[in-house]
């Protein structure tokens, strides 16, 4: 969407700007304190609207803002000591009235402790704000970022309106968009998967009403989203929604729950799980989902390699991109992962088969060394995903799919737990693999990544995903096919699961033109039509190196 509305583009980029030369340079820092602004900004939409709509259906509703407010550290304090406040001040619409230092000081003195304490005292939203500060040092800034994000707000009204896309999509664009400035990765390895990528993963396992669905190390919550976009669209599309157009990359999506009796809404929020080891991602992915119309999102702050953290066979789906960080302190790995190995990126892999349900599905992201790498851990962990698991698929990815973050070459697997890690397997679980070789996700592959025609391989590899068929996927010369279990098992193979270990290369046969007639033609090139008499006679330099090859080959 936002590729098609500069005006949009154009504002988000100017409150860049003005984060930038007020002094918040870390992308990550003015990413919080924007996303503060945007949920006070839609806090106050929301309400005003939810008001609107009781007063038109003749329905009670209490307003956010109605009554007075008591900061939580007044609430022990002698009532006649306390000050309350009265929350229509703590409004959006009224504080953006202000003179520039009276809002600076009210919004940072009132507005923002409201904001961490909105969802009662022991909500999850509450408990990780705690740590939060508003930290935007100048009046100036403050109002020009408030008027700036008013014209955002007005923007996405009319692009509403105009091209009837629900208001609440394009609110979770310009917060992807935001989101994507995080343009370096984290000091633990950490960087945006694509969102395409993100919605093709989803397409892949096709999470259903009633999952829990986890990743374990969520980030600002990409995959929740996805998994919770294509749930609502599915239901949308059941319930004979028009107007879904597919987006840039070929994908149908709404993230409007509106329609949804509570019932349903209550089983969608009771669905997503989420953990991330950084306090500022945890606190972005609940406001990330937040924004999006999950009002309550179950994101927390966990290591889930570690002992502290013990869950098992708890999830229908798992969705995630892992660190690729190198390693982890021996003495911190939770007892229950048996590979022998600090190396996160098999250990998040073996974590997220022991986090799936028997029947659960996993699509992960791993660096291609998971594929192939000839350590023991490597191979007991393909072992695992062959025998324990009905692997699914092995989908490679294209080196540039991570670009500016890192080049490292990556691969999607996807598998169903089928034997528990204590269970005796009588029986293999994997018949056959699936590989596709993605060469093309839409987008350039350098460090720009500009949106180009078509879809890339991405619709084509749903297609052949849920049509693929043992008796007519079998040309290995072709970018995707099945592998049997047999061969991949094998001594000559041992558990390899790189597509180039199977695919037939076909190699064409091209006629060179014999080297006496190829140094004859640079010797042309080099001196012009001169006969052989006058060849002779150069002495020295690149003609004379020449002459003696020409010589030498005859």
């Amino acid at each position: 969407m936002l590729q098609n509305n500069p005006e949009l583009k154009s504002k988000i980029d100017l409150l860049w700007n003005k984060f930038w030369s007020g002094g918040i340079s870390n992308p990550l820092t003015a990413i919080e304190q924007i996303t503060y602004l945007l949920f006070m900004k839609r806090l106050d939409e929301l309400d005003q609207k939810r008001q609107a709509d009781a007063e038109w259906t003749n329905e009670e509703y209490t307003s956010r803002f109605e009554g007075t407010w008591i900061p939580p550290e007044e609430r022990n304090w002698p009532v006649a000591e306390q000050r309350p406040i009265d929350k229509r001040t703590l409004r959006w619409s009224e504080f953006k009235r202000m003179q520039a230092e009276e809002m600076l000081q009210h919004v940072q003195g009132k507005v923002f402790p409201f904001l961490k304490d909105l969802n009662g005292a022991e909500s999850n939203f509450t408990h990780h704000m705690k740590n939060a500060v508003f930290i935007i040092p100048k009046p100036a800034l403050l109002v020009e970022a408030v008027k700036t994000i008013d014209d955002i707000f007005a923007v996405m009204e009319k692009d509403s309106q105009e091209h009837g896309q629900a208001f609440q999509d394009i609110q979770g664009d310009v917060y992807e968009m935001l989101l994507s400035e995080i343009a370096t990765a984290g000091k633990n390895g950490q960087f945006r998967t694509p969102r395409h990528i993100i919605k093709l993963m989803a397409e892949l396992v096709q999470p259903q009403l009633g999952h829990r669905i986890a990743d374990p190390a969520c980030g600002t919550g990409g995959f929740l989203l996805g998994a919770y976009q294509y749930i609502v669209t599915q239901l949308a599309i059941n319930a004979g929604a028009r107007n879904l157009v597919p987006d840039e990359d070929g994908f149908i999506r709404t993230s409007v729950a509106a329609t949804f009796d509570e019932k349903r809404q209550f089983v969608l929020q009771e669905s997503l799980y989420g953990y991330d080891i950084d306090a500022t991602m945890v606190r972005l992915g609940l406001m990330n989902l937040m924004m999006h119309g999950i009002d309550e999102p179950n994101i927390d702050y966990q290591d889930t390699l570690s002992k502290s953290y013990n869950e098992e066979s708890a999830y229908d789906i798992v969705l995630a991109n892992p660190p690729f960080t190198g390693s982890i302190d021996k003495g911190d790995i939770n007892e229950a992962l048996q590979l022998g190995t600090t190396k996160t990126e098999l250990l998040f892999v073996e974590n997220i088969y022991r986090l799936l349900k028997k029947g659960g599905t996993a699509c992960v992201i791993v660096p291609q060394g998971v594929l192939f790498g000839s350590g023991k851990a490597f191979r007991d962990l393909r072992q695992t995903l062959v025998e324990r698991c009905d692997l699914k698929a092995v989908i490679t990815l294209p080196g540039g799919v991570f670009k500016p973050y890192a080049g490292v070459s990556t691969a999607i697997l996807l598998f169903t737990k089928v034997w528990g890690t204590k269970d005796k397997i009588t029986k293999p679980a994997t018949e056959n693999v699936w590989f596709y070789e993605m060469t093309a996700d839409g987008y350039s592959l350098d460090d720009k990544r500009t949106k180009q025609e078509g879809y890339g391989d991405l619709q084509d590899i749903i297609t052949k995903f849920h049509t693929r068929n043992v008796g007519t996927d079998t040309d290995r010369t072709g970018r995707y096919f099945m592998v049997p279990r047999s061969e991949i098992v094998g001594e000559k193979n041992n558990f390899d699961l790189s597509i180039s270990r199977y695919k037939e290369e076909i190699f064409e046969e091209v006629n060179y033109d014999a080297p006496s007639m190829i140094l004859g033609r640079l010797i042309q090139a080099e001196v012009g039509d001169v006969d052989e008499a006058e060849l002779v006679k150069v002495q020295n330099g690149i003609v004379r190196e020449l002459l003696t090859l020409k010589g030498m080959v005859g």
